[in-house]
């Protein structure tokens, strides 16, 4: 299981080039509820008066897919290096990510 390795998301949230960026995570899954913060914070950039905002999981990814670039690495002990993923295997982990929250609120 990846969750506790170590996961480096690249992303360029801009056309820029300058605008390439990176976020640092302990482990897929706080990498995965970091993504998930930067859509929501997106969401409420554009929605400033809104209180709760929901989404579907076809918001995340159209998030994920506009972006003009994201990708992520995550270290692999057995081989002592970083495994890159590209944007489709974020959008699953996304969503089995949310999958698990939705299961625990309720």
């Amino acid at each position: 299981m990846q969750s506790g390795r170590h996961t480096i998301v690249l992303y360029q949230p801009s056309a820029a080039r300058g605008s390439r960026t990176f976020l640092d995570y302990e482990s897929v899954t706080q990498a995965m509820d970091g993504i998930c913060g930067l859509f929501e914070k997106k969401l409420k950039d554009m929605n400033p008066t809104i209180r709760n905002i929901t989404y579907e999981v076809a918001d995340l990814y159209r998030f994920i897919d506009e972006l003009p670039d994201m990708s992520a690495l995550v270290y692999d002990t057995e081989v002592n290096a970083y495994i890159p993923y590209d944007r489709q295997w974020i959008k699953l982990r996304a969503f089995q990510h949310l999958r698990k929250l939705a299961g625990q609120a309720a």
